[in-house]
């Protein structure tokens, strides 16, 4: 088996888990987790590309919210340290990409001469 045909199953098994789980999750567990959401079925198509894509997470936060383990006091907070962190870091890696691109670039001077290309022979000449 090949890697892109590799590839190409685990992107079937993936969708068709995904399809399974949003399946389930826009018939039983919607209503199960999310009071607004009884009875409302006409925005249910509509998500159904999203859960198939996420439905690792989707699955997680069916669980925490069944299981009760949602902290619902902190669910909305941002992540406000992480978010500093992450500017801090981006701010130096994208001007050091930006100087490393600068000084790998080539030059138009070391470019090899044009080669014109001859057009294909006919098989009888």
């Amino acid at each position: 088996m090949t890697l892109a045909a590799a590839l190409v199953l685990l992107t079937k098994i993936w969708l068709w888990v995904g399809a399974a789980v949003a399946l389930a999750f826009l018939t039983i567990g919607m209503g199960r987790i999310d009071e607004d959401a009884r009875g409302a079925y006409v925005f249910r198509p509509l998500i159904a590309p999203g859960v198939i894509m996420i439905w690792p997470l989707v699955l997680w936060r069916w669980w925490v919210l069944e299981t009760g383990r949602d902290d619902w006091t902190r669910r909305h907070h941002p992540p406000r340290r992480f978010h500093a962190r992450a500017w801090c870091v981006m701010a130096i890696i994208i001007p050091l990409i930006f100087i490393a691109s600068l000084a790998a670039r080539q030059s138009l001077t070391e470019l090899t001469a044009p080669v014109l290309l001859e057009p294909p022979q006919e098989a009888g000449q």
